[in-house]
């Protein structure tokens, strides 16, 4: 019985000391320091963020098509595949023979030359993107101003989505290479 009363003795005498040392956040003296990542302002993170990477939706892809008509003053429309090139009238001084291409590829887009041609009124360029898969997405297309590899979007045109057609229609003012972007 005196050994049963000693080991319950030794454990009360441990489980005071036990309690006791918990009392006191730093009991060696020892200054408690929470561990966290110094974090900066948040408008300073946004703003060293790079931009986001456009999407370019995949699509699937469209026979190769190529379109070349002489354009001019009195404007003229222009199909190559699903997509049209609207000219107003007065958007060319001169007669132009311009070249729409519509290579088959993952994406929706249009080449146009001669790159660079500028014009007095914008002219309308009607992309479908009819065969993309958009994810179940719901936001507007946009017309994108895209670097031939498409690698790289330089530029968003002006843009209308027609949700009901599958297209969007961007003006444009020079000639260059097109895409279907988010």
């Amino acid at each position: 019985m005196k050994a049963t009363r000693l080991v319950h003795c030794a454990l009360l005498g441990g489980a005071i000391v036990v309690l006791q040392s918990c009392e006191h956040s730093t009991p060696l003296g020892v200054t408690r320091h929470a561990l966290s990542v110094p974090l900066a302002p948040v408008d300073s993170v946004v703003a060293s963020l790079p931009p986001p990477a456009p999407v370019l939706p995949w699509c699937a892809p469209l026979p190769y098509d190529s379109v070349t008509a002489t354009i001019g003053p009195g404007g003229g429309v222009l199909a190559v595949g699903p997509h049209t090139v609207v000219f107003l009238p007065n958007a060319l001084d001169s007669a132009v023979s311009i070249t729409a291409v519509a290579p088959s590829d993952t994406v929706s887009r249009v080449q146009l030359q001669p790159s660079g041609l500028t014009f007095h009124q914008p002219v309308l360029l009607v992309l479908s993107y009819a065969a993309c898969n958009l994810l179940g997405s719901t936001q507007p297309m946009r017309v994108a101003y895209t670097t031939p590899d498409l690698q790289q979007v330089l530029d968003y045109l002006p843009s209308m989505t027609d949700a009901d057609s599958k297209t969007v229609t961007g003006h444009l003012k020079h000639f260059s290479d097109y895409a279907v972007a988010w």
